[in-house]
């Protein structure tokens, strides 16, 4: 059961929620004079009706990535009397109420609230609200129809980072195109009847998906396959970390929660583009700059390497009965996380597009990224002692979580930002980023000292993280 697990862990995870779900009752109630302040020519409906088929995207986006599918919680009622059609409406119905359709509600119901008392026609504001709410439901069922499709979560980045690429460039205006879709349903609440028709369709589809696949045997028992194979021979010139390579590279492909986290890590490329497009934090707040620099290369490493070695939990006792050298798993770990993180710094070129000062803040987190964090990753990972189920869905699951790793994002993310904050205010913007890099080339300079205290770690802990892996609650 979920309230089972670390209390301190559930307590944090609710203080998130009510984190955000007091962010959005503030901009609901408070975004309406903020934004007439800031764009006193602008109407703040269409400003906020420009943004919406951006959010809607990356909202499928999130889903996918995020949410988990009802279908095992009705397990226990296959066994009882009751028609397969009635267990299907209970599924999609119970859906509907989730944290990733009630969260909007804390923003859209405020935001109205607030547009009818500053005069806005109450039909008209209804209308919008209404058909924004069926928006919020369809994307709830479309996101159970294409949650298993790599292909449609490729569609949808390729078709949301398309879009806010061309509209940064001045290419194609889709502000516009937002607008007059969602002010059509302020306009006309005959346009309402659109995603009302696309809710009725989408539960109409699931629902008959589901039927088909609801079967006590297909709920119950645990679904084989024979494993994809890809040719990994271009490992090979690795020598030794060759096949400790190969493993990872299966491992995060095969299982959702590593491959959702190597999934998020090219959605973080996006990250600094909310700082970078905004003024106030390069005049006032520079340090998190670099907090968003950091994160765009540092996805990957940061949200793999937290979880080593609870990722090899499960058969981590036959690893440590092998003939190997303890740093040669250790270094297989050190070189995945560093070349996907140079990966990410060279697919993060285009943001010489908002100065070469800011580029130079990536260049800098990179290098930090591979110096300094991939291996203060694996000093910190000698402290886990919680295993992982790989096939668990990523979101709202704990396993492998403890103090350790929020612990670790305060150097990981502290000490740059102190850094560039020190060396930027009594020095200059140029003193601050070699600052950050120099820790990082430091890092690369003592790395094989670095990793032999590392290596003495692990092995003197070896026998109590094999006895914590086996631990199966």
């Amino acid at each position: 059961m979920f309230w089972q697990k670390s209390i301190a862990i559930n307590i944090l995870m609710g203080i998130f929620a009510l984190y955000f779900v007091l962010i959005f009752l503030g901009i609901g109630f408070y975004g309406f004079d903020v934004l007439k302040k800031e764009f006193p020519n602008q109407d703040p409906l269409n400003i906020v009706n420009g943004i919406m088929l951006f959010y809607v995207i990356g909202d499928l986006i999130f889903r996918y990535l995020m949410q988990k599918l009802p279908v095992m919680n009705v397990k226990p009622l296959l066994i009882l009397n009751i028609r397969k059609s009635t267990l299907v409406n209970y599924i999609l119905t119970k859906s509907i109420v989730s944290f990733f359709n009630v969260i909007g509600l804390f923003f859209y119901i405020p935001f109205s609230i607030t547009l009818m008392k500053e005069g806005y026609p109450v039909s008209n504001v209804l209308s919008w609200l209404t058909a924004l709410l069926l928006v919020v439901v369809s994307s709830n069922f479309l996101n159970f129809l294409t949650n298993k499709s790599n292909v449609a979560f490729g569609v949808l980045v390729v078709v949301l980072g398309s879009i806010i690429a061309l509209q940064q460039f001045g290419i194609y205006n889709f502000t516009k195109d937002s607008v007059m879709i969602f002010s059509s349903f302020y306009n006309n609440w005959m346009y309402v009847l659109i995603p009302g028709l696309l809710v009725v369709i989408t539960y109409f589809l699931n629902f008959k998906n589901l039927k088909t696949q609801l079967f006590l045997d297909d709920a119950v028992q645990v679904k084989t396959k024979e494993a994809a194979t890809a040719d990994l021979s271009f490992v090979d010139r690795l020598g030794d970390l060759a096949p400790f390579i190969k493993n990872d590279m299966r491992l995060i492909w095969r299982n959702k929660r590593t491959k959702m986290v190597f999934l998020m890590s090219f959605l973080f490329l996006f990250y600094a583009v909310i700082f970078f497009s905004n003024k106030t934090y390069e005049e006032k707040m520079p340090a998190f700059l670099i907090f968003a620099s950091l994160f765009v290369t540092g996805g990957f490493a940061i949200n793999f390497g937290q979880f080593i070695p609870a990722w090899d939990s499960e058969y981590y006792k036959m690893i440590m009965s092998q003939n190997i050298r303890y740093r040669k798993f250790l270094e297989s770990k050190w070189l995945l996380m560093c070349v996907v993180t140079f990966v990410l710094y060279i697919l993060s070129i285009p943001y010489i597009y908002y100065g070469i000062d800011k580029f130079l803040m990536i260049t800098a987190g990179a290098i930090f990224n591979i110096g300094f964090n991939t291996l203060f990753l694996l000093f910190a990972g000698s402290f886990n002692r919680k295993r992982i189920d790989l096939q668990a869905s990523g979101f709202g699951n704990t396993q492998g979580t403890s103090a350790t790793q929020f612990l670790i994002i305060l150097p990981l993310m502290g000490l740059p930002m102190l850094l560039f904050w020190v060396f930027n205010k009594f020095v200059g913007f140029n003193a601050g980023i070699i600052a950050i890099a120099t820790v990082g080339v430091l890092g690369l300079i003592l790395k094989n000292y670095l990793m032999d205290l590392i290596e003495k770690k692990y092995i003197r802990d070896k026998y109590a993280t094999i006895h914590a892996f086996n631990q199966k609650k």
